[in-house]
């Protein structure tokens, strides 16, 4: 499978395997579905409850053409506020286990959504789905244009890693936690620093684990206590007391 190697702010390279064009394709279907399921709703209100003509008999052309255009704004701007609203996920991307995200590693902003957005009408509609399936196909990373143009890509969310991959952590009960501070990260926050630490720990590169724990330091406002512990005990600590305070378990 295709991977795309992407550099985190700890100048750490992580490889996430691109979506497949399977996947890509399962979760236009299924958007597609959630469309046509409100585009009937549509259809048995304005057939059923409040009759269309009922509503429209008087209007002008231009008025007719302008409620057609709002009612059906959920269907034309549906990608570009879910994925907005779900970081990158529609529900179809969410269901086939799919995600936009910048190549740059960073979180994808709402630019980046709506030039993904804007390109649809070329990649999707005027095209028939041809421009964007052939985009797809030929490009490095599976992107269609809207990718391209905005630096983003599709990854695939499928877990093939173990739990030391994972954020999850074996605490012992008694485990007594040291800086609640920790519940201003994420869990993706935790997911790359901890894999970032872990390839860190096997390169015995001590230089990014210093800047790693530098970094938690700036986020989470926990003060800097060394000598007292040192910037590996530190950051084992963060992880247990991460998963200490959010209750992730095995």
């Amino acid at each position: 499978m295709n991977v795309i190697a992407i550099n985190t702010s700890q100048n750490v390279n992580l490889d996430f395997s691109v979506a497949s064009l399977g996947d890509r394709i399962l979760a236009f279907v299924i958007d597609w579905i959630v469309k046509i399921s409100y585009l009937l709703f549509l259809f048995f209100i304005f057939n059923y409850v409040l009759p269309l003509d009922n509503i429209i008999r008087g209007w002008d052309s231009w008025s007719v053409m302008a409620f057609f255009g709002i009612i059906l704004l959920p269907v034309e701007l549906y990608t570009l506020v879910f994925e907005s609203l779900m970081e990158g996920q529609t529900p179809g991307k969410k269901m086939a286990k799919i995600k936009v995200v910048k190549k740059d590693g960073y979180q994808a902003k709402f630019s980046d959504y709506l030039i993904r957005w804007f390109f649809r009408l070329v990649d999707v509609f005027l095209s028939s789905g041809f421009v964007g399936l052939m985009s797809m196909i030929f490009s490095p990373h599976n992107q269609r244009l809207g990718g391209i143009a905005s630096g983003t890509a599709v990854i695939s969310l499928k877990s093939k890693v173990g739990i030391d991959h994972t954020i999850i952590e074996d605490i012992d009960l008694s485990y007594q936690p040291r800086f609640q501070q920790v519940l201003a990260l994420s869990d993706r926050d935790m997911q790359i620093i901890k894999t970032n630490y872990q390839n860190s720990l096997l390169r015995k590169d001590y230089q990014v684990i210093s800047k790693l724990a530098q970094k938690i330091r700036e986020i989470t406002n926990i003060p800097d206590q060394r000598p007292e512990i040192q910037d590996i005990e530190f950051i084992n600590i963060v992880i247990k007391d991460f998963n200490y305070y959010t209750g992730k378990e095995n």
